[in-house]
Parts: C-alpha cells; sequence; structure tokens
C-alpha cells in the first residue's frame, strides 16, 4: 500500500491580491505600526549604549583629578659619606625615571585610555608664620610630557640651585635654603616680592628656609596640570583644616634638590598622575578600565611599605562604579518603558487582526465552501502578512541604524513575530469555526459541562496572568534594577492582568446600567445601554484602551517625578537661590557683602555660614570626617522657610550651657542625635559638642554637624552666603568668590547625558503609548461598526432621527472610554506606588533619596479629554461616512 505523500498547500493569488486590495487601508495601519515600533525598539539599545559612553565621558570630566590613577614612591635615602644628607643634582631625572617606570607598570589596555602623565613633588603643609590668619604654605614641583606648566615671569627669575654639584650638609646645620617663584596672586596674599624669605614652621616649629626668587604668572591657567596643585596659582580654603588657606611655592628642575634639602626627609613626596582621557572611553572600556585599576591597587605596594616601591591609588573605580549605578537604573528604566511600549503595539496588531478577520469573514468562509483548505488558508494570510510587515520591519531597521547608529534585534522580533502570526492565526480561526460542524449538545447538563470548560479554561488564563504580574512586581522589588527581563515587565504584566479582571467585571457593570436604563422613559438611553451590553464583552479594545492609558500615567508620572526630583537635588546642593563662596583671602568682608546683597533687589532673605570641609570628629569611638558648618541659626531658619526646602525645627535647640549643642547628620548613621562628640582641633585640645539633635543638609552634603554662631568657641569668620530671591544671583555679581546659582545647577543636571535621555524617552514612550491607544480604540470602533450601524439603520427606519443615532453610538463605544479615562490613570499610579521605589531614581535625580512621587494631575485630565475627544470623532466620523446611505438600501440591509 503506498503511503499518502505530503504536498504544499494552493495558494490562489488572485484571492492574496483581492484581499490586500480591499484591505489596503488596516494593512497599511499594520506596516505603519510595525515600522514606529521597530524602529523605537531596535534604535533604544544602541542609543542608551550611546548614552551611557556620554555620562561616562561626562564623569570622568566632572571628577578631574579625583579620576586620576595616582602612582607614589618614596624617595631613596641621601645618606651622605660622612652621616649628613647629601644634595642630588639629578633629582629631576630621578623624578622622571619614576614616571617613566609607572608608565611601563601599567596594562597597555589602561595605558591606552590614559592621558600623557603628570609628575607632582609636594611637601608636608608649612604655617605661614607672619603673625596673620592662618595661613599654610607648601613647596612644589610640576613636570608634564612638555617639561611642566608654562609661566611667564613678571618679576625676578626662575628659581636656580642654591649650591652646584652633589653637596652634604650636616643634620645639624642651619637651615638649607630653597627658592621658589610664587604666583602674583599668591605674592599679594603674602605680601612678598623677589629676594624676601617666606617665614615657614612645621608643627614641631622647626623652621624653613625658603627665598621667593620671582613671581610669575600662566601662559595657561587652563592647563590640566595646574589642576593638581591649584593652590600653587590661588589661595585655597579648607585643605588644612577649619579656618585655613594653603598657598604654594613654585620649585624648578634646578631648584628640586635644594627643596628636599631644605625639608625634613619624610616631607616631600612625589606622584605621578595619570588622567582618564574621556574621549577614548566608551561604557564598556570603562567597565574593563574600573577592573584593571581595581587590580592595579590590589597587586601594588602597601602604603605602610618604607621602601621605593611604586604604590597605586585611585578613585577611579569609585566613579565609575557611581556612573554604573546611575546607568543601571536608566537601562532598567528604558526596559521597563521599551517592555510597555511592545505590550500596547502587540495589542495594537492584535486588535488589527481581528478587524481584518472580521472583515473578511465572509469571503474566507466562502473559500472554505469552494474546497480551500486551513493550511492553504493559513498559506495565503502568511504570505500577506509577510509582505506587509518584512518590508515595513528592514525600513525600521534601516532607520534604526541610520538615526541610532545600531541595531538591537531582540525588541524589534517580538514586533514582527506578533505581525506575522496574528493575521494568520486570527484569519484561520475565524474560517475554521465558519465551517465547523460541532453541534451544541441538546442535553443541558451537557451545555452546562461545556460552559464550565470554558469558564474554567478563562479563570486559568487569568490566574496565569495575575501569578506573572505578581512574581514580576516581587521581583522588581526585591531584586531592583537588575533584576532582568521578568522585573522589566512588572508594570506591563501588572496591567495586562489587572485590565482582564476589569474585563470579567464589565458585562456586570453594562448588565446593570441596562437593567437601570429598562426603568427610564428614555428610549435612547434603552438603545444606547443594549448596545453596550451586547459588545461589553469583547476583550481587545477594552484591553488596549486601558492597558495603554495605565502605562501613559506611569511613564508621565517617571516624568513628572525625575523633573521634580532633579529640582529638588539642585536645591539641596545650592541650599538656596543663589550661594557664594567668598575668597579666602575676603572673608573678613564676608558681613559686609552679606549685607549688601540682603540690600539688593529682588531678595528675600539671606544667611552666612562659615563651613569647613573635612573637619575630624570622635564620636562612638570612632573617627569620621563630616563638614563643619558654624552659622547664624535665626537667619538660616528664615532662609529655609523662605524656600522649598524641608524645615529645620531643631535649630532651635542650639542653645544651653555646658557642652556646646551641636545638630549632626549623617548617611552612614555615625553621627546620631544623643551621641558625644569631640571636634578634632590642631594644636588644641578637643571640643566636646553634645548631639541635640538632627542637622539639615549643608549644600547637599549628608555628613554634617552644625553650630550655632553664638555657642561656638571660636570667632565667626563666615566664608558662605546664602540668598533667596529672583534677584539674589545678580546680587552677587562682582563679589569674590565663586558663585553658585540654582538655575545653573539645574540646568546642568537636565542636561546630562541620562537625565536628559530618560526625560526624552519617557516623553516619546507616552506619547507612543498614547497613539496606540487612540488606533485600538478606532480599530475596535471599526470593528464593530458594521453590525452597530446596521442597527442604528433600523432604528432609524422606525423614526429615530440622525443625531439620536449618534448618542446610542456614542453610548455604546462610551463604556471602555470611561473605564480606560477612570481606571487606567488609577492602575497606573498603583503601578507607581508599587515599582518606584526599585527604579532608583534618586541616582539620576542627585538627591539623597528616593524623590517623592509627583503626579502630574493636569496631564491626567488632559488625558481623559483626549480620550473623550477620540469618541466624538469616531462617532462623527462614522456619521460622516454613512450619511449617503439612502433608506431603500437601508431597508435591504440583511441579518
Amino acid at each position: 500500500m503506498r503511503r499518502p505523500s505530503l504536498t504544499m498547500p494552493a495558494v490562489h493569488w488572485p484571492s492574496v491580491r483581492g484581499r490586500a486590495r480591499a484591505d489596503r487601508g488596516p494593512l497599511s495601519l499594520v506596516a505603519a505600526v510595525v515600522l514606529v515600533v521597530t524602529l523605537l525598539a531596535a534604535a533604544l539599545p544602541p542609543l542608551m549604549r550611546a548614552t551611557a559612553d556620554d555620562a561616562a565621558r561626562d564623569a570622568i570630566r566632572r571628577a578631574g583629578p579625583e579620576a586620576a590613577v595616582q602612582v607614589e614612591a618614596l624617595w631613596a635615602d641621601d645618606y651622605g659619606p660622612n652621616g649628613g644628607r647629601l644634595r642630588d643634582d639629578d633629582l629631576a631625572d630621578d623624578v622622571r625615571n619614576v614616571q617613566r617606570v609607572a608608565v611601563d607598570k601599567l596594562d597597555p589596555e589602561l595605558r591606552r585610555t590614559l592621558r600623557a602623565p603628570v609628575t607632582v613633588v609636594t611637601s608636608v603643609s608649612l604655617l605661614v608664620t607672619d603673625g596673620s590668619v592662618q595661613r599654610r604654605f607648601q613647596l612644589n614641583y610640576v613636570e608634564d610630557d612638555h617639561g611642566g606648566p608654562a609661566v611667564t615671569w613678571v618679576a625676578g627669575r626662575a628659581p636656580g640651585k642654591t649650591e652646584d654639584g652633589d653637596v652634604e650638609t650636616p643634620y645639624a646645620g642651619p637651615p638649607w635654603e630653597a627658592q621658589v617663584g610664587l604666583s602674583e596672586a599668591a605674592a599679594a596674599a603674602l605680601k612678598l616680592r623677589p629676594g624676601d624669605h617666606i617665614a615657614l614652621k612645621d608643627e614641631q616649629r622647626n623652621p624653613y628656609n625658603v627665598l621667593v626668587s620671582g613671581v610669575f604668572k600662566p601662559v595657561d591657567p587652563g592647563d590640566p596640570a595646574w589642576e593638581l596643585v591649584p593652590w600653587v596659582l590661588r589661595p585655597t580654603a579648607g585643605l588644612d583644616g577649619a579656618g585655613s588657606t594653603r598657598l604654594g611655592g613654585l620649585l624648578s628642575p634646578d631648584s628640586l634638590p635644594d627643596g628636599r634639602l631644605a625639608l625634613l626627609p619624610d616631607q616631600l613626596r612625589r606622584t605621578v598622575y595619570f588622567r582618564p582621557d574621556p574621549d577614548e572611553l566608551t561604557w564598556a572600556s570603562a567597565q574593563r578600565l574600573a577592573g584593571a585599576v581595581t587590580a592595579l591597587k590590589a597587586g601594588s605596594g602597601s602604603s605602610a611599605q618604607t621602601d621605593t616601591t611604586l604604590k597605586f591609588d585611585t578613585q577611579l573605580d569609585g566613579v565609575l562604579r557611581d556612573v554604573r549605578d546611575q546607568v543601571t537604573a536608566a537601562q532598567a528604566q528604558a526596559s521597563v518603558l521599551l517592555i510597555a511600549v511592545l505590550a500596547g503595539a502587540v495589542l495594537v496588531l492584535l486588535l488589527a487582526a481581528e478587524l481584518l478577520a472580521r472583515r473578511r469573514s465572509a469571503a474566507l468562509t466562502a473559500a472554505r465552501e469552494r474546497g480551500a483548505s486551513l493550511p492553504g488558508v493559513a498559506l495565503e494570510l502568511g504570505l500577506e502578512a509577510a509582505a506587509v510587515t518584512l518590508p515595513a520591519a528592514a525600513l525600521g531597521l534601516l532607520l534604526s541604524l541610520v538615526l541610532a547608529g545600531g541595531v538591537a534585534v531582540p525588541g524589534a522580533l517580538v514586533v514582527v513575530l506578533a505581525a506575522l502570526l496574528a493575521g494568520p492565526a486570527s484569519g484561520t480561526l475565524v474560517a475554521a469555526r465558519a465551517t465547523r460542524d460541532r453541534r451544541v449538545p441538546a442535553n443541558r447538563a451537557a451545555r452546562r459541562w461545556q460552559e464550565r470548560t470554558r469558564q474554567l479554561r478563562r479563570a486559568a488564563v487569568d490566574v496565569a496572568f495575575v501569578a506573572a504580574a505578581a512574581g514580576a512586581v516581587v521581583a522588581l522589588r526585591q531584586r531592583g534594577v537588575e533584576g532582568g527581563t521578568l522585573a522589566a515587565a512588572a508594570p506591563a504584566l501588572g496591567v495586562l492582568a489587572a485590565t482582564m479582571l476589569l474585563l470579567r467585571l464589565m458585562p456586570v457593570g453594562t448588565g446593570l446600567v441596562l437593567r437601570q436604563s429598562l426603568r427610564s422613559r428614555r428610549p435612547l438611553a434603552v438603545f444606547g445601554a443594549a448596545r453596550a451590553a451586547a459588545t461589553a464583552t469583547r476583550a481587545l479594545p477594552l484591553l488596549v484602551l486601558v492597558t495603554t492609558t495605565a502605562l501613559v500615567t506611569f511613564a508621565l508620572t517617571l516624568d513628572a517625578t525625575t523633573s521634580r526630583g532633579t529640582g529638588d537635588g539642585a536645591w539641596r546642593t545650592v541650599g538656596a537661590d543663589a550661594r557664594l563662596d567668598v575668597a579666602p583671602e575676603a572673608t573678613g568682608s564676608t558681613a559686609r557683602i552679606a549685607a549688601r546683597i540682603a540690600a539688593a533687589p529682588g531678595v528675600t532673605g539671606v544667611a552666612t555660614a562659615q563651613i569647613d570641609d573635612g573637619v575630624r570628629v570622635i564620636a562612638g569611638g570612632d573617627q569620621t570626617t563630616p563638614s563643619l558648618a558654624v552659622l547664624d541659626a535665626p537667619a538660616f531658619a528664615r532662609l529655609l522657610a523662605g524656600n522649598p526646602l524641608p524645615d529645620a525645627p531643631d535649630l532651635t535647640r542650639l542653645r544651653g550651657t555646658g557642652r556646646i549643642p551641636a545638630l549632626v547628620r549623617s548617611a552612614d548613621g555615625s553621627l546620631r542625635p544623643g551621641m558625644a562628640v569631640q571636634l578634632i582641633r590642631p594644636g588644641t585640645t578637643p571640643l566636646e559638642l553634645e548631639a541635640v539633635g538632627e542637622a539639615p543638609a549643608i549644600n547637599g552634603e549628608e555628613t554634617v554637624i552644625v553650630l550655632d554662631a553664638r555657642t561656638a568657641p571660636e570667632p565667626f569668620t563666615p566664608n558662605t552666603v546664602w540668598a533667596n530671591g529672583p534677584g539674589a544671583a545678580r546680587a552677587m555679581d562682582g563679589a569674590e568668590g565663586r558663585v553658585l546659582t540654582r538655575t545653573a545647577v539645574l540646568q546642568d543636571r537636565r542636561t546630562a547625558p541620562l537625565t536628559a535621555g530618560m526625560v526624552l524617552l519617557d516623553r516619546a514612550a507616552a506619547a507612543t503609548l498614547l497613539v496606540l491607544g487612540l488606533l485600538g480604540f478606532a480599530l475596535g470602533a471599526a470593528a464593530s461598526a458594521p453590525e452597530r450601524w446596521v442597527t442604528l439603520a433600523r432604528l432609524r427606519t422606525l423614526g429615530l432621527r440622525p443625531r439620536d443615532t449618534h448618542r446610542v453610538a456614542a453610548a455604546e463605544l462610551l463604556p471602555p472610554v470611561l473605564v480606560a479615562a477612570v481606571c487606567g490613570p488609577v492602575l497606573g499610579l498603583l503601578l507607581v506606588e508599587l515599582t518606584f521605589r526599585a527604579l532608583a531614581l534618586r541616582s539620576l535625580t542627585g538627591q539623597p533619596a528616593d524623590p517623592l512621587t509627583t503626579v502630574p494631575w493636569w496631564l491626567l485630565g488632559a488625558l481623559a479629554l483626549v480620550l473623550l475627544g477620540a469618541l466624538a470623532s469616531v462617532v462623527a466620523a462614522e456619521s460622516a461616512a454613512r450619511r449617503t446611505h439612502r433608506l431603500s438600501t437601508v431597508l435591504r440591509i440583511g441579518d
């Protein structure tokens, strides 16, 4: 017996072409959806990678010297043959040799991402003993690949040698003289000229012999080498403790050997700095760089070693770790939004496939009755779907390549598969149902069994969706932004599950409205309620409209919360509308500057403070280095009351006797109210403080101690001025110091690569979802339009006026719109409450904690108006399309 051979189903090409021509409108709509969503899904990952690259480069630029790889090596002993110290005339060459050895130690891949090294030789910070304010001085030598930053000598000459050759000096001899050059700012601050000596001592009161050989000005003050020793160019406050100012003198290759002899053997150190080149970095190379520097630090010599072993250190891995946290959070948010858009697109494609199947039900039934097989029908519909989908997807991928510089296939593949399978599946199912020979059982028990089976299947689907949504939300809340695809799908799955439950309640609600309308004397209400009840069981239109509305709410709330959080972060960083960090040499006139600012027009409040960074305190047996803020507590309280920053009620506690009352704040809990705190002050006994309350965040610092100027033990020398009001920034123009405005900080953060990219993505996702929702509503209305207008046409033959038919049509289409307008935002806000904490928004807003959720109520109101406007537009369009129908045509309409 011969086995039957397998044959491919035959394709009836005239039918394929005829159906395509007849339905070119819906097919064009499918192609447009595939094109737009494919472009978005394919372009988003490359754009995120490019944004991550920009974020890494931006972080490196902002970090400045902190991101440099530092290589330190101790000096070899300079013992002379007679027990003294030997002057090494080739000391500058020895410094260059350390630089060459450090370069050879670097991994080649790491070396390619680093700029040319800069070697800095610095002394300990010495006291300036001229009887003026607390100032310190350092000797510095700087050398880069060009020999050193260029300077112009405006007075005197470059530092020279004290002695020629390798001279030995006894330990007990007089201080050795070393020559340095001073910048114009340093010479003015010290009131010195060439030929003068700088009065210097160390902590043990040992004197030092330093001669000013000349005064210079830098050729390029922006040279990166100066960033490593900014105090050489201008006085710098706070580097050597509270209230201190550091200045520096410049050594030359000739005076460097004398500089070492002028100091004690352990008072001069040399460090080679390798700064990353942001232009050579990408996000991927930055991650490899972070791993390389971590391995380099782990394998280098310990800082406790006293030999000449190279010791590597850097904060670059910490900088890149912060960027990684921000990029991870941004990628997670992007994944959430992309999956939301994909969910909306798939639902729209399913609805379009249902519309096509309804329009073709008669033709497909006739084809089956003529002998067409179901595989043949599926093949014909599949060829049509491929002819529509594949060119649109290819164009979307091409546009992604052109616009985004890359293509991501997985997200686009979801849309393509949905478009390829939805149409053939729906059409084949319609053809199969129209020609199947299954009959309804005559037995009531059998019919009841079938109904219960359908209900169980439906309940199983609902339970599956609810379980998947619950699992996704739990994964997102527990694992945060690194929870993977399941966690990223939590908002979309949650909305789908909730909408499916709403779908089960729709017949109940429309049935209740119908029963109430039957008691009414208005026939239009009965007609409208009856039509609404008849179409309430249609799942896809409601799914599309509610899902997209809820996800639009989610995206808009995400955008509003990020924007509000960024603004709050700017307030916390500046502390007011504007802040003036007074120049060290001008701190004596801070009170006068503050009075002038307070009298300026547009200034509503002013407060001053003395802020010192990195003071040493002992609390609970542990040492920490918070910022110390001594301020006028009443004025600062009035300043806080005049801006959106949180009030600080504990400021009223900064009064008392015994221990000095203080407010404390720390990110790690090392400083807590109720603790006894000791403030370490150089050269004197520790200051006993009592933590009586929680301090406000000062200038964005989360670890801070606040004292009131009235109870502080030392004279109040403010170096910071805050001002509120629209004229605050203008009032600070011309003041000596650095002016920081809230608007500038806010603009800087909003234009940062990640923040700007996420704001654009939030709005693009919201707009795309809204368009998809409106398309879904239009498709759903079009799918039910023939049946609806047959009914309305029959009602017109009974005397119903045209405008009354409009009202009945609107009543039929109203339930999904009403449910979407009310329940969509509610579901979106519920998802916001469940998922926002896991999205790590604080990493993008610059806040110490998660921002408060900001709901854009006016946008949600506008969304409801858009939905109602879409309802009115659809009814008007359908009415215009049916207006030309004659009464004879209406009377000939069949079943």
